[in-house]
C-alpha cells in the first residue's frame, strides 16, 4: 500500500483548465505541456477559437475582395497559370476562373476538417519521430494536444489579416497564400521576386517559427526526451517541407 504522504509531483499538482492551459501557451508554456504529459489532453477549445477567428477572416474575404478576385489574384500571381489563362478562349477561360474560385472558397470554408486531417498527419510523423528516432516515451493523443496549443500563435497572423482587410485593402493586391505582413515575403512582390527565393522569404514566417519552438518543447515534455532533441525533430521535418517547396518552386517558376 503506498504512503499518500509520499505521492509523486504529477500526482497531487492540480491540473489545469482549458482556458489556463490557453492563457499559459503564451505566458508560461512548460506549464501547458507538462500538464497534457499529466494526462489532461482535451484540445477543443484553442481549436474552437481558431475556427472562430478563421471564419471571421473568411467573412472579411468575402466581404471586402470577394472570391472571385481572390481567384484572379492567385492566377495573376502565378505567370504559367496567366499565361495558360490567356491561350483559352473566353468561355473556357471564364469556366476556369469560376471554378478556381469556387474550389478556394470550398476549401477555405472546409478549413476546420483540413486543419483537423493535417494537425493528425503531423502528429503522427512528430510521434514517430520523437518516438522511435530519440527514444521518447509521447502518445499519439498527448502530441496531438501539443500540436493543436502550439498553433495558437498562428491566431496573431489571422488577426493582422482581418485588421489589414477591414482597414482597407486594395482587392487586387490581396493574397491568400500571404495575406499578412508576419513574415518577408509579405515585404516582396510575388510577381517580380524570384519564385525559389520568394517562397523562401513567405516560409520565414515568426508566427511558424513561434508555433515550432512551441512545439518542440511541447513533443520533448510529453515525450520525456531532451529539448534539443525537440527542436531537432520539429526543425528538421519543416526544414524539409521548405526545401522541397523551394525546390518545386524553383523547378515550376
Amino acid at each position: 500500500m503506498s504512503d499518500p504522504a509520499v505521492q509523486s509531483p504529477a500526482e497531487v499538482a492540480p491540473g489545469l483548465s482549458q482556458g489556463e492551459r490557453l492563457i499559459d501557451t503564451f505566458t508560461a508554456p512548460s506549464k501547458t505541456f507538462n500538464d497534457i504529459k499529466r494526462g489532461n489532453r482535451s484540445w477543443w477549445l484553442p481549436f474552437l477559437i481558431m475556427v472562430i477567428f478563421g471564419y471571421i477572416f473568411f467573412a472579411g474575404i468575402t466581404q471586402k475582395i470577394g472570391w472571385s478576385q481572390v481567384a484572379q489574384n492567385a492566377i495573376h500571381m502565378n505567370p504559367k497559370a496567366e499565361e495558360q489563362m490567356s491561350q483559352l478562349p473566353k468561355d473556357q477561360a471564364d469556366m476556369r476562373m469560376k471554378f478556381t474560385a469556387y474550389a478556394m472558397e470550398g476549401s477555405f470554408a472546409g478549413a476546420p476538417l483540413l486543419i483537423l486531417a493535417i494537425l493528425a498527419l503531423a502528429s503522427l510523423v512528430l510521434w514517430g519521430t520523437i518516438n522511435f528516432g530519440f527514444g521518447g516515451k509521447a502518445t499519439f493523443g498527448s502530441i496531438f494536444a501539443v500540436y493543436m496549443y502550439a498553433s495558437l500563435p498562428g491566431l496573431l497572423k489571422t488577426i493582422l489579416g482581418t485588421v489589414v482587410l477591414f482597414l482597407g485593402m486594395a482587392p487586387e493586391s490581396f493574397n491568400l497564400n500571404n495575406f499578412a505582413p508576419t513574415n518577408l515575403g509579405a515585404f516582396l512582390s510575388p510577381t517580380d521576386t524570384n519564385a525559389a527565393l520568394y517562397k523562401l522569404a513567405t516560409a520565414i514566417d515568426f508566427t511558424t517559427i513561434w508555433s515550432m519552438i512551441l512545439l518542440g518543447m511541447g513533443i520533448a515534455i510529453v515525450a520525456g526526451v531532451k529539448r534539443t532533441s525537440g527542436y531537432i525533430a520539429v526543425f528538421g521535418w519543416w526544414a524539409i517541407i521548405v526545401i522541397c517547396s523551394v525546390g518545386w518552386s524553383a523547378l515550376m517558376g
